[in-house]
């Protein structure tokens, strides 16, 4: 199986990614979850293919979710517990003048 689709980018909550078939675009996404996820932000266009792997996703996982519901949430990665999320603020602190 073979799907074309547009991926795109949360403006709300980094590294999360809404995957949609790209003939019906975001026609199928829940009015409540664009609510939750904010604008969304074109990143760009991919076929996806059972036998080339993404990243970060199931591909099979991808295209069945897209053919069932019309979309495919990605969410953001697990961060560990140990590690502390730092202001911006904190992290230039040391940088150079």
């Amino acid at each position: 199986m073979k799907l074309i689709t547009s991926i795109y980018k949360s403006s709300k909550k980094e590294e999360m990614y809404l995957y949609v078939e790209k003939a019906k675009a975001l026609t199928e996404v829940p009015e409540k979850l664009l609510e939750l996820f904010g604008t969304p932000i074109h990143v760009m266009d991919l076929l996806l293919r059972k036998e080339r792997p993404l990243a970060r996703a199931d591909v099979e996982k991808v295209m069945t979710d897209i053919k069932s519901q019309g979309f495919h949430l990605q969410m953001p990665p697990q961060k560990d517990d140990y590690l502390i999320e730092l202001p911006d603020e904190l992290l230039t602190m040391n940088d150079p003048v």
